[in-house]
């Protein structure tokens, strides 16, 4: 199944700034098939699409985020996507 997470982060940017190479480095290290992901251009948030085998483990993917889990992120939703 393919996921988008999606999410908004807290005006902070200091603290952004220094769990941001944590959360890219855990991404990029999980390996997941189809990766893909990165900013919006006005940092505001994000957008990763992954490949998981069903919304639980999606979900804790999401949820060991090094930005989820330091309380940056204000917003955010996982849904599955179907692209054509």
């Amino acid at each position: 199944m393919r996921f988008v997470y999606c999410y908004s982060m807290r005006d902070d940017p200091d603290a952004v700034g220094e769990v941001a190479p944590k959360h890219a480095a855990y991404w990029r290290e999980l390996g997941l098939a189809e990766y893909i992901g990165g900013p919006f251009a006005d940092r505001s948030g994000g957008l990763i699409s992954f490949e998981a085998p069903a919304e639980g483990p999606a979900g804790q993917l999401v949820s060991n985020d090094p930005f989820q889990r330091a309380g940056l992120i204000n917003d955010w939703w996982l849904k599955v996507w179907m692209p054509q």
